[in-house]
Parts: structure tokens; C-alpha cells; sequence
């Protein structure tokens, strides 16, 4: 990467790279910076720490949905039970960074509301506000690296019930949990089905409250101890934490591939296997009423329930399961279509969030405005017409998010070599004019999965193509072939310092 616009514009701030985002994939990316040629960088986070969702999110029971030894860092080992709280996993990724000497690029508090690319001067020009008092900054990049994730927490999704302004109670979503909240005695439901209403329920029933877990349809779980014998067998032998980190890696990754294969072979039988586990705990009529999906294990994530705590809960009688659709509120609580009513005090709505590609910043390229659902994305990462910019997505099913981000940062790594080893002053990737990208292929690396917040999202999401270049793949196929992408030829375009643009090019379509 060439060029320096520091000269050229005094007063304004650049930078090789700015990374947007200080959750895992932030803190993966800003390691490897640290790791890889000196660059200027530093890393943008809108709220007033690190962690992303394990700082805003301090609902009762907040963990992990995936094993700590694939959704940790590989150059930190974890040392814990597999399946961690939110405050263990925000206290491991705040020693990420101490240890690897991270924190001086690292900005709190800092939004970007607008990121315009200049042909020109080959940079990211940036504008938005920071600090408590929303200061306006403006600043340049060479290099924009977005790891905010794809959920926009400011803004959970509810939906909008009959008569929810009649309820005498309280409703909350569980992104913003009031502090000090006390529930015991207090009659609660939970509308979900999902993983944040699986720790919630088991957690608010400890508290003493009597929770009712109301979902529209069934969703699967994963019983599991919190524990995994061969770390345990590992650690009695004392190997170095390391060592057992990355040999979990291994072998958990390992497992899954094997699973998701089995699933995928042979989906009946793996929906009983799943549905057998729940025979200890509950009857058979409730397994098929309350815990049997229409559609086939991980086409949406399978929810995962350390030690059965959800169970136990039912079992107990502290907390017990609706299967059902809302009619309406009541100042008391909810009517259902059944015409059964649940008497509430609070009501949760742990219905999910917002999907956002890029954050709520406006891109622009040459002051024209970029509409994301009208580029293509080349492996989930870059888009086409937006130079010199990656994004760090993870794994939406059965792979821990933090595997591809790490993929991802070894790509931007390469990525940025090849440009300084051509002189290039900008990269981006241009789908080749031979093939037409249909109109419905919009979001299709996301296909089968369908949970619903990602198919409420899906007209806003980028474009798809044919062949693994323009598809979103599996962990186990990536992490060959993610190292292995000539970064020389196609689709990769190339330019020097200064250099303008041809044009946008259009998405054909058919």
C-alpha cells in the first residue's frame, strides 16, 4: 500500500488500517496487525469498551453458544470449562489484549457515521463523532477492516403485538437488561425458543421467579456436560495450555466435520438421536409437542444446554413451555390463539435482532452512495465497487465465529502484502463479465440456513455467484482453501497510487 495523505491534508489523521469493531473479530484483527510489517492502525469501537456482544449483553445466564477452545483465540489458550459466561469470556478477551500489548490501538467510543472512498488519493475518508459528548472527528485510511459483527445491538428485534401499550407489566428485551432488576416471586415469560431464551429460563427460575417459555414453534437442543474429557485427561498429564489448545482445536473441529457430514447424510436419524437425549427428562408427548422442529437439525442453530439446565428447570416445575402464538396482550399478560391466556408480572421478548452487513455507517465511493444489496461479496469478506475493504464475518451454524475471523485476518495480512508487493495503492474484486448473477442468488451463501432473523434480513444482504469464490463455505473446506487463494489473478483487480476507476460496474442480472 503507497501513498500518504498526512501532507496533504494537515490536521487530519491517517492511517495504513482502521478497524472497525473491538469484539472477537477486532481483537483478532489487531493482533494480527501487531504480528505482521509495522502499519499505522487502530481499532474503533462505539461503545466505551472491548467485548462487543459480552459488554452489552448482561442478561441472567449470558454464555457461550460455542466451546470456548474453537471460539477462543489461537494464540490464547483457554483453561476453563467449554461452554464459559459472558463475564468469563469478556475477562479472557480484555487479557487477549493486555497480554499481546493491544490496548494503545484501541479508541473507545468512537462512531463512524459516514466512510466515502476517494479514488483520487486511494483512501477512506471517515467522518463521526466520539466521546460522551459526540465530538465530530474526521480521519483517512488506506485500509478499512469492518469487525462489528452483523447484529445491530442498539436496535433488538420485537415485534409489534396487539395491545402491548394495555400490559401493566414490564417488557424487555434482553439486550437491554435493566440493572437491579429482581424477579423472584415474580410470574415471567420468556417469548423464544432460541439460545438467548435457553440461558435465560434456567436462570431467571434459580432467581425464583416461575418462568413460562413461550415460542411459536420448537427449536433443538444440544445436551451436553460442561466439560470435555480429553482436555481434562490432557491437563491430568500437565502438557502445556497451549498444546491442549490447539489439540482441542483440532479435535473438536475434527468432530464437527464428522457430525455435520452424519446430519447432513442421514437428517432422520440425527433428529432422533436428538430428540432420545430429551427422554430422561421429559415425556415423550412433551418432546414431540414442545422440542420437535419441522425442518431438519442445524438448517438453523441447534441451542446448546450445559448440563441440561433448561431440563432441569421444567422438570424442577420452576419453569414449564408454551407452544403457541400470541393473540394479543392483556393488562395481566397474553392471549394466545389457542384461547389459553398466561398471567404475566414482566415479559421478555428474546426475539432476536437486526441484521446489518456493514454497520449503520453511509458508504460512498467518489461521493456516489453504495447500495450493499446491490454488490456481489467474494467469500463473505469483500464486495464488489468497495476497494480496499474487507469484512470479518463469522460461521453461522455449527463453527465457532472466531475460526473464520481468524481465517479471515491471515487473508487481510496476505492481502496487504500483495499490494505493497505490487505498488498497488487499491485492490478490489470484480466479478467476472461471463457470468450473471440471478436476482434471487441475493444472500444465497447463506442458504439453508434459515433462521429468522437472517431471513427477515435477506433483501438487505449482498449477492452471491456461482463456484466457491462468491459463496460463504463451511469451516472445513475453508481452512484449506481460505491460505490457498492466489491473491495475483481474478478477481482481485489492482491499482496504483492515484489511479482512477473505470466506473462502477453494473450486477448483471437475470
Amino acid at each position: 500500500m503507497s501513498g500518504d495523505v498526512t501532507a496533504m491534508e494537515a490536521g487530519v489523521e491517517h492511517l495504513d488500517v482502521l478497524v472497525v469493531g473491538a469484539g472477537i473479530s477486532g481483537i483478532a484483527a489487531a493482533y494480527a496487525l501487531s504480528r505482521g510489517p509495522k502499519r499505522r492502525f487502530a481499532v474503533l469501537e462505539a461503545i466505551d469498551g472491548h467485548g462487543g456482544t459480552w459488554r452489552l449483553h448482561r442478561y441472567p445466564g449470558v454464555r457461550s453458544d460455542s466451546d470456548m477452545f474453537t471460539y477462543g483465540f489461537a494464540f490464547k489458550p483457554w483453561r476453563g470449562a467449554p461452554i464459559a459466561s459472558g463475564a468469563e469470556i469478556l475477562e479472557y478477551l480484555g487479557e487477549a489484549i493486555a497480554e499481546n500489548g493491544l490496548a494503545p490501538h484501541f479508541r473507545y467510543g468512537w462512531q463512524i457515521a459516514r466512510a466515502d472512498w476517494d479514488s483520487r488519493t486511494s483512501v477512506w475518508r471517515l467522518k463521526g463523532t466520539r466521546g460522551p459528548d459526540a465530538i465530530p472527528f474526521e480521519m483517512t485510511c488506506g485500509f478499512l477492516w469492518m469487525c462489528q459483527g452483523y447484529y445491530r445491538h442498539a436496535k433488538g428485534f420485537t415485534p409489534e403485538w396487539p395491545d402491548m401499550a394495555k400490559f401493566q407489566g414490564e417488557i424487555i428485551h434482553p439486550p437491554t437488561w435493566p440493572d437491579g432488576l429482581r424477579l423472584t416471586g415474580k410470574r415471567v415469560v420468556v417469548i423464544g425458543s432460541g439460545a438467548t431464551a435457553a440461558t435465560l429460563v434456567p436462570a431467571l427460575a434459580g432467581q425464583g421467579a416461575h418462568v413460562t417459555m413461550l415460542q411459536r414453534s420448537p427449536t433443538y437442543f444440544n445436551l451436553q456436560e460442561n466439560r470435555h474429557e480429553l482436555a481434562d485427561t490432557l491437563r491430568d498429564l500437565e502438557l502445556d495450555p497451549a498444546v491442549i489448545h490447539d489439540i482441542l482445536r483440532k479435535k473438536i473441529t475434527y468432530d464437527q466435520n464428522a457430525y455435520f457430514r452424519h446430519v447432513a447424510k442421514h437428517p432422520e436419524q440425527a433428529r432422533q438421536e436428538l430428540l432420545r437425549a430429551l427422554e430422561n427428562w421429559l415425556p415423550k408427548a412433551e418432546i414431540e409437542r414442545h422440542f420437535s422442529p419441522v425442518y431438519s437439525p442445524w438448517q438453523q442453530r441447534v441451542a446448546v444446554t450445559p448440563s441440561a439446565d433448561l431440563f432441569q428447570a421444567i422438570k424442577s416445575g420452576a419453569a414449564s413451555i408454551v407452544t403457541d402464538q400470541i393473540e394479543r396482550f392483556t393488562p395481566t399478560g397474553i392471549a394466545l390463539r389457542s384461547g389459553q391466556s398466561l398471567a404475566a408480572d414482566v415479559v421478555i421478548t428474546a426475539t432476536g435482532f437486526e441484521i446489518t452487513t456493514l454497520g449503520d455507517a453511509v458508504f460512498s465511493v467518489d461521493g456516489r452512495p453504495v447500495e450493499i444489496d446491490q454488490t456481489s461479496t467474494y467469500r463473505g469478506c469483500m464486495f464488489t465497487g468497495l476497494p480496499n475493504l474487507v469484512r470479518s464475518v463469522g460461521y453461522l451454524r455449527l463453527s465457532s465465529w472466531t475460526l473464520r475471523a481468524e481465517l479471515t485476518a491471515d487473508f487481510v495480512l496476505r492481502l496487504l502484502a500483495q499490494m505493497d508487493a505490487s505498488g498497488a495503492a487499491s485492490v478490489e474484486v470484480e466479478m467476472p463479465a461471463t457470468i450473471s448473477v440471478p436476482a434471487q442468488n441475493k444472500g444465497s451463501d447463506l442458504k439453508p440456513f434459515t433462521a429468522t432473523y437472517m431471513m427477515r434480513a435477506l433483501q438487505q444482504m449482498p449477492q452471491s455467484g456461482p463456484g466457491p469464490d462468491w459463496q460463504f463455505e463451511d469451516y472445513w473446506t475453508e481452512k484449506e482453501s481460505f491460505p490457498a487463494i492466489d491473491l495475483t489473478g481474478a478477481p482481485f483487480v489492482y491499482r496504483g497510487p492515484g489511479r482512477q476507476r473505470a466506473g462502477r460496474r453494473s450486477i448483471p442480472t437475470s
